[in-house]
């Protein structure tokens, strides 16, 4: 994750009251937010939404053929 982009877009400025209201906002930015359009080299450079996209147009090609 890239730290810097963290901190400016969702820390930078911003008191939290709680431990809880951090780890939570730290969670949605990594696993809701960047995780979903980094790209992984192991998908082919393509963010798992693309990843997923073309397997499912795939699988649907599939079937019309078969």
């Amino acid at each position: 994750m890239k730290f810097n982009s963290f901190k400016n877009e969702r820390a930078h400025g911003v008191r939290y009251a709680t431990h809880v209201q951090i780890k939570a906002t730290a969670f949605e930015y990594t696993e809701v937010f960047y995780n979903r359009k980094r790209q992984h080299s192991t998908l082919g450079y393509q963010s798992p939404v693309q990843f997923l996209e073309t397997w499912f147009r795939q699988q649907q090609q599939e079937k019309r053929v078969a």
